[in-house]
């Protein structure tokens, strides 16, 4: 099973665990109703930031890096699907060699993969 379908298991179990000692009081103490609504939602913070926010954080990094680490005569895709070879790279956009001589302007956000040699 993955981590995402972990995690969704554990937050089922946990909102049943809430659920059924919820019901199984007759008269609640003052405040306890609401400590396992804080706790739910928690936990549902926590599935939210490890499964939307810290992934794309990754992502980022990672293109980053690659646009840090861009050089003259690196082969590339860009996010349009268009391979070439650096030529020239300026401070927001790469100049890339294409089939035969033909050169392009991209910017360099759209940059998405170096291919290995």
């Amino acid at each position: 099973m993955s981590k995402t379908g972990n995690i969704i298991t554990l937050i089922s179990l946990a909102v049943l665990l809430f659920s059924v000692t919820a019901w199984g009081q007759v008269e609640p103490a003052p405040g306890a109703e609401i400590l396992p609504m804080i706790i739910v939602l928690v936990l549902f913070g926590a599935v939210f930031y490890f499964m939307l926010i810290r992934p794309q954080k990754k992502r980022q990094i990672q293109h980053a890096q690659l646009l840090r680490d861009l050089k003259r005569g690196d082969q590339i895709i860009s996010a349009g699907g268009i391979y070439g070879t650096v030529v020239n790279i300026g401070d927001d956009s790469v100049v890339i060699k294409v089939e035969g001589e033909t050169t392009l302007r991209l910017a360099k956000s759209s940059i998405t993969t170096k291919l290995s040699k």
